[in-house]
Order: C-alpha cells, then sequence, then structure tokens
C-alpha cells in the first residue's frame, strides 16, 4: 500500500495553517507542523515532505511578507520549491480565554491584561480591539494557535487569546467572543508548495491537489521574481511591458529587499491566463522576454485559480 502523502504546514497544530491543510489534503494525509515559515520551505527543499501548505495574503490585512521573502529566496536556498496550487479560508477569529474553577471568565475583559497572536490578527480585528480591550498589552506570537496554547497552560485568567474556534476546541478554551474580525469576508489565501525534483507522489495525488476546491473559472496563475538594474531610467516599466505583450492580466506586484545590495529589490508578480491552445507557449516566451529586460528572473510556479466570483460578481 502506498504511504499517505506527506504535508507540513506553519504550526503548531490548531493553527489556521492547520485547518487549511486539513480542508486542502484531507485526514488521510500525514500532517507534520513546521516551527516557522523557514521551516516549512527547508523541510520541503530537503524533500522530508510532499508539500507544503503556506500563508500568503489575506484579504484584510494585505500579504504575508515571510512567505513573500522566502519566495523571493536571494540566498538560493530553495532553488526546488514551486507554487502548484492555493486554497482560500475564510478566517473567523475568537476571543479566547483560559477555563476552570480558578480562572472565572468575565464577559466585560476587565481582567485581561495581555493578548496573545500573530502579529496578522492584530490589524484583521482592529475594531474590536479598539472598542473593547483598548490599552491592554499585545504579545505577537508566532502563529494564533501558539497563543491559544499558551493561555492553555496560564490560571490566572489575565491572558487572552486571539486564535479560531478550531484552536479553542484544541486547547479547550473558552470563547468570550467569536467573529470579531472587522470584515466577515476576511480570508486568507493559503499557498500549495512542491518540490519539483521530487516524484514519489503520483500524478494522480498532484491533480487532486489543484483541483481541491471547486474552481469557478478555468484560469491558471503564474508567479515569476524578477531583479531589475537600478542605473537605467525605465527598466521596471519595460519588464512589466513584457507581461502586457503575452496577453498577462497582472493580479498582484509586490517588492521585497533583494539582499544584493540596499535598496535594491526583488519583484514578485502574479498574473492569470485562461489556458488555450493559443497560450500553451506564454510562460516561456514571457520568461524568455524577461531575461532579455531585467538581470534575474525565475518562474515560481504556475496553478489553477480558485478565486470564485459570486452572483454578484464579487470574488469569495
Amino acid at each position: 500500500m502506498d504511504q499517505p502523502i506527506r504535508v507540513t504546514f506553519l504550526g503548531p497544530i490548531a493553527s489556521f495553517s492547520h485547518q487549511a491543510a486539513v480542508e486542502t489534503f484531507g485526514s488521510q494525509a500525514d500532517l507534520v507542523p513546521c516551527i516557522s515559515f523557514a521551516d516549512a520551505f527547508a523541510t520541503l527543499q530537503e524533500e522530508r515532505a510532499d508539500y507544503a501548505i503556506v500563508p500568503c495574503e489575506n484579504s484584510t490585512n494585505g500579504s504575508v511578507v515571510q512567505t513573500l521573502d522566502l519566495l523571493a529566496d536571494p540566498n538560493g536556498l530553495y532553488g526546488n520549491v514551486k507554487v502548484c496550487g492555493e486554497h482560500y479560508l475564510t478566517i473567523h477569529h475568537c476571543l479566547l480565554a483560559h477555563e476552570g474553577e480558578s480562572s472565572p471568565v468575565q464577559q466585560d475583559y476587565n481582567s485581561i491584561t495581555r493578548l496573545y497572536t500573530h502579529p496578522q490578527a492584530w490589524g484583521q480585528c482592529d475594531k474590536f480591539l479598539e472598542k473593547n480591550l483598548k490599552g491592554v498589552e499585545r504579545q505577537d506570537v508566532s502563529s494564533t494557535s501558539k497563543g491559544a496554547e499558551i493561555i492553555s497552560k496560564d490560571t490566572t485568567a489575565r491572558t487572552a487569546a486571539i486564535a479560531s474556534r478550531f484552536a479553542a476546541e484544541y486547547h479547550g478554551l473558552k470563547v468570550l467572543a467569536e467573529n470579531i474580525e472587522d470584515k466577515a469576508n476576511n480570508t486568507t489565501r493559503f499557498l500549495i508548495l512542491m518540490n519539483i525534483q521530487a516524484n514519489r507522489t503520483s500524478d494522480w495525488e498532484f491533480e487532486h491537489i489543484k483541483a481541491s476546491v471547486t474552481s469557478g473559472t478555468a484560469k491558471e496563475k503564474t508567479l515569476i521574481s524578477f531583479m531589475v538594474s537600478q542605473d537605467r531610467a525605465g527598466a521596471l516599466a519595460d519588464a512589466l511591458l513584457i507581461f502586457k505583450t503575452h496577453d498577462m492580466n497582472l493580479t498582484s506586484i509586490n517588492s521585497r529587499p533583494s539582499q544584493v545590495k540596499a535598496w535594491k529589490y526583488m519583484f514578485l508578480v502574479e498574473g492569470h491566463l485562461t489556458p488555450t491552445s493559443r497560450n500553451e507557449g506564454t510562460v516561456s516566451d514571457l520568461l524568455q522576454g524577461l531575461k532579455r529586460a531585467t538581470e534575474y528572473c525565475r518562474h515560481l510556479g504556475t496553478w489553477r485559480d480558485q478565486l470564485i466570483p459570486n452572483p454578484e460578481g464579487e470574488a469569495i
């Protein structure tokens, strides 16, 4: 019998990444938490996992820069890691506290003196925090589930965490308030990564991952990184024009420090195409054009677009 696919996610257990991994790969996969974004990438690069799933951006709070920096890969540590899919997870935050006889919960939150969560969550719950917990000390932790883990061991009733109901159930915590995010459609996009040199998993498994969320569109997304000369006027504009020339609709542009030279940047550009016979060689042709217009470029993956428009036309 084939071994189950091994998937690493940003831990600890009960994180939103864990929830996204369960929804994407199912309960039969071997799901392994990693302590950091870099650890997830390294585990995949070293073929200690078949796939990794990491948060990339949030609809309320923007890009997850840790993931962008690792994709930019200025030191060339993750040359075999590419994006092969994506998963959208609606993020509902809860205010959690320790539950026990020695720690009575006060609904007015007056007893809370310290809050734990991942930095992304602060911006996603700004209105609730400003109204109910203004002035309370905030402590950044590596993930929302780590904050839940910390307060599960604190019986003083003076700490709380912002995390999911998934984490509350796992750690046996009291939910003081639900859905405290500023926007009801608060969503995080996770990228599914694979090692392009590894060949243990079957073609069927790879296709299963790509189609794991019902797609309302046949479009595919492509992610490309590049670096341009700082000494030539219009260098960035010339590079971006190549995408237009090849009919690629750009959906996002991010820049991260290149680590090559101060104030020199690596650009990560994502765009999409509708696959047709006419577009089969587009990515290859685009890269050839970029090689002539940039100092460096790299294809970071192509995958099926999972963003589904609702009847009103708004993406969900």
